[in-house]
């Protein structure tokens, strides 16, 4: 059974009993990256050069039995933007040569940025994903579309894929199209109902803070609801920055897996990193897992080396070691509200009432989203409690010094 000290920090791996690791060659392998758009730097080379944005990780890429990535935008040739709180991205139908290129078998569609052009360019991505033989799940024409897990064989292991997000924007599906959002006595009703007919279950969420190197308690609350219903492993994504792993009774939780063929103009150096999870699977249970790092630049991705990689597993297991206990967690989630701060607090709605003065649709979309997405509800209600309760400066020195380095440090000062 996987265990936190088990896992070897230096090289970012689990590996089971030799007993177990006798059979591995005949292990079945899947590859799990973050999130994947064809946007900005990358649109042109996606385009004319698809398999180069990958790099190194090709190959990785091209070895798994299963690859799986979050496709976050749609792949149209047409459609207005929505009005919504942040960035609005869209792909065209050429793009799906970069996913085809590797190819990726999987893209998980349970995000915020899906629908940004709205329906029809939603029924676009799934008619190109349908004609290129790339399977999804995490979104629909109806909830009970959106809500249905992927079961698929790989070898001779069964493997269902379930995929939520926070359904931001109101993009929750219901009795019209959206994304699978967070309902989760839904998520563990259905993964009970596949424990007892799949092999694995992998269960994919988008959510929480962006830019952060830890998860919200909410999260992480959530997350281990899920491990206890019959999960075999939890992954994150949506942060735009990596943060840590740990084993809840047995069952792996990785909280995001920061960027992946998704660019950001930054020179931001966390949002220039992620890391691919690569599982190796046997019928009766997890046999490895290794955690593959990554760094992005304006041609793509590429792994990281030498002095880079051995101070990101450092890094990685400095955000990982509060994620063990509920009081270390607690202290780094206020570490993040105290980084905030009343200044935070302030700037952030001056600049949402500008924009409602100035653009009454996108303001009114920014500030709905900051009431009804989970995310800004727990970020707002928890600072403003830390306030009520004179709270404000109670986290402790290494969370707000971990803080700062995820959102300041820069590429050039590493």
């Amino acid at each position: 059974m996987p265990t936190i000290s088990s896992f070897d920090w230096e090289k970012g791996t689990w590996e089971a009993t030799q007993t177990a690791l006798d059979s591995r060659k005949s292990a079945t392998n899947i590859c799990v990256a973050g999130d994947w758009a064809p946007i900005r730097v990358f649109k042109k080379i996606m385009e004319t050069l698809p398999e180069s944005i990958y790099g190194d990780l090709l190959p990785i890429l091209k070895s798994a039995d299963l690859s799986i990535a979050n496709l976050e935008s749609p792949l149209s040739d047409r459609g207005k933007p929505v009005f919504k709180s942040g960035a609005v991205f869209k792909g065209e139908q050429c793009h799906i040569k970069a996913l085809t290129s590797v190819p990726f078998d999987i893209v998980t569609l349970a995000n915020n940025h899906v629908f940004d052009y709205g329906i029809d360019a939603f029924k676009d991505t799934m008619d190109v994903l349908k004609r290129n033989n790339i399977q999804w799940t995490g979104a629909g024409m109806s909830i009970k579309e959106a809500g249905k897990p992927l079961v698929v064989n790989v070898n001779d292991t069964k493997v269902a894929i379930v995929n939520f997000s926070e359904g931001e924007d109101l993009t929750c599906a219901g009795k019209g199209p959206g994304v699978m959002g967070w309902d989760l006595s839904r998520v563990e009703e259905t993964i009970k109902t596949l424990r007892p007919n799949v092999d694995f279950i992998i269960v994919i969420s988008h959510c929480g803070i962006e830019y952060i190197p830890f998860p919200p308690p909410y999260v992480a609350r959530a997350f281990k609801k899920i491990a206890r219903a019959g999960a075999d492993i939890v992954i994150g994504h949506h942060p735009h920055v990596p943060q840590g792993i740990e084993f809840y009774n047995g069952i792996p939780i990785i909280y995001s897996l920061g960027n992946f063929a998704f660019y950001q103009p930054t020179n931001l150096y966390y949002r220039k990193i992620g890391y691919l999870v690569n599982l190796g699977l046997k019928k009766d249970g997890l046999v490895s897992l290794e955690l593959v790092p990554y760094e992005i630049h304006d041609l793509g991705l590429s792994r990281l080396k030498g002095t880079n990689l051995q101070t990101f597993w450092n890094k990685f297991k400095e955000i990982s070691k509060p994620l063990q206990d509920d009081k270390d967690l607690d202290a780094a989630w206020n570490g993040f509200l105290q980084y905030y701060g009343i200044d935070g607090f302030f700037n952030e709605i001056a600049m949402i009432m500008e924009k409602i003065k100035t653009e009454p649709e996108k303001g009114a979309a920014m500030f709905r989203n900051r009431l009804t997405t989970l995310q800004h509800y727990h970020h707002w209600k928890d600072f403003l409690t830390n306030i009520v309760e004179g709270k404000t400066e109670s986290s402790p020195e290494w969370a707000h010094r971990i803080i700062k380095e995820w959102l300041t440090l820069k590429t050039e000062k590493r």
